[in-house]
């Protein structure tokens, strides 16, 4: 397939803009980057795609996220509302997660996946809870990234808050699932390892995640000090602070994620960098559970790998990215804490590293070589638009509602604003039935 007359956005070292240019892709992969008139003529006898001079982009990456939140939106609690982070979870999270059955799980995930294709998000790395239907729950999410043409990295939560046989099945979840992908990898789904958090976690079972996934070769995907209860419990329990317990535990390394990670000292922060580890930020669920802002510019000055994740909220990254530019300043009254250029770092770049975890070849970048996760916008800047100034039409203009075309692994999953791949309003029809059970459940 060859795409033409967009304006393309390279997304390289250089961050060029091609006016009038043009990808080909062969199979799932960038194979050419050029003008139009360059590869029209090389490439004579492919099929066109014109992009009628849009943006052409690579699809974004979100690098945390929890699909089977989906079935929280519009839920309503019974009593008093959540005051705090505990109760937020023990009144809504930890009983919307024992509801689901493997049948909601599915439809908790479709929606979401059509949200982010209809956004132009490409690739996602989902952290999954389900603790009455944990056998084969990776699978059903899997399943679903498959049929929607997304990139998913999946991981199941262990946790000890429901019992010694849940945690042992979900062990045993990651287990079967991570040696499943390693004799039959398929080029859209990743896997790692689940962990809850800290505050969750019984040393005994700490123990037993860590010899589990070594045997598997995985790494961690695990929720880090996003209140200020983790770190209590840790220094109560242990003495030590969250950052420091994990490391002791072997759980920290460069194929690690580290979610939130809010409540850090100096110390955390270099103990996070001495050992490689991955960290994501979620502005908007941060707020939205009042645990406080993410100390993210001295997460980037430490040379820390900081993605941008969303917790499962939705998966619009443009809105994220948004997100991301206004919460520091409002937090620090500093109209100059953390920068539009700060905000694509994490965004684009230190996404894609992360990604690489997962899939190998390059990621954001529309290059020779990378893989063909493409989307394209009908945003016609009303000023100059230059690769050094782009990061502030994404955080002013730019944003999910203008992507037209979705293209995941050189397949097209929505063009002109026409899913291919779902159907959105029967899996929003199916969706509200399972919602109200769950609901129901509850």
């Amino acid at each position: 397939m060859l795409i033409t007359h967009g304006t393309v956005m390279t997304f390289d070292e250089d961050n060029r803009i091609i006016a009038d240019g043009a990808l080909h892709i062969a199979g799932d992969v960038i194979s050419d980057v050029g003008t139009t008139h360059d590869l029209v003529t090389q490439y004579p006898y492919d099929v066109f795609m014109d992009a009628r001079g849009q943006l052409v982009l690579p699809g974004n990456i979100c690098s945390h996220t929890h699909f089977y939140g989906t079935f929280a939106r519009g839920m309503a609690l019974r009593g008093e509302p959540p005051k705090n982070f505990v109760e937020i979870l023990e009144k809504l999270w930890w009983r919307l997660d024992k509801a689901l059955t493997l049948a909601d799980v599915r439809y908790s995930v479709l929606p979401a996946l059509v949200d982010a294709i209809r956004n132009g998000t490409t690739c996602l790395i989902d952290h999954h809870a389900s603790p009455n239907a944990i056998e084969g729950s990776l699978d059903v999410i899997a399943e679903c990234a498959k049929r929607a043409g997304v990139r998913v990295g999946c991981a199941y939560e262990v946790t000890d808050r429901d019992g010694h046989e849940r945690a042992r099945a979900g062990i045993a979840e990651n287990v079967r699932f991570t040696r499943a992908q390693q004799v039959n990898p398929h080029p859209l789904i990743g896997a790692s390892f689940g962990l809850h958090a800290s505050f969750t976690l019984s040393p005994h079972t700490l123990e037993q995640c860590v010899e589990a996934a070594q045997q598997v070769g995985s790494g961690f995907h695990v929720h880090v000090a996003e209140d200020q209860a983790d770190q209590d419990d840790s220094l109560q329990k242990y003495g030590v602070r969250v950052v420091e317990r994990f490391a002791r535990a072997n759980v920290l390394g460069a194929n690690t994620i580290a979610a939130h990670c809010i409540h850090l000292d100096a110390g955390e922060m270099d103990t996070l960098r001495d050992t490689h580890t991955n960290v994501t930020h979620q502005p908007r669920s941060n707020m939205n559970n009042a645990v406080g802002t993410q100390a993210s510019l001295e997460l980037l000055k430490r040379g820390i790998c900081l993605g941008l994740g969303n917790d499962g909220f939705s998966n619009n990254m443009f809105a994220e990215m948004k997100a991301a530019y206004l919460a520091h300043k409002q937090a620090h009254g500093d109209p100059r804490v953390v920068g539009a250029e700060q905000v694509m770092q994490m965004a684009v770049a230190n996404n894609a590293r992360i990604a690489n975890l997962y899939w190998s070849r390059p990621l954001c970048q529309l290059v020779t070589g990378a893989n063909a996760d493409i989307i394209i916008a009908d945003y016609f800047a009303p000023t100059p638009l230059s690769g050094s100034n782009f990061p502030w039409h994404v955080i002013f203009g730019l944003d999910g509602s203008h992507v037209t075309t979705t293209i995941c692994a050189g397949k097209v999953l929505m063009k002109d604003r026409v899913l291919l791949t779902l159907d959105e309003q029967e899996i929003a029809a199916k969706a509200r039935e399972h919602a109200q059970q769950v609901w129901t459940r509850i």
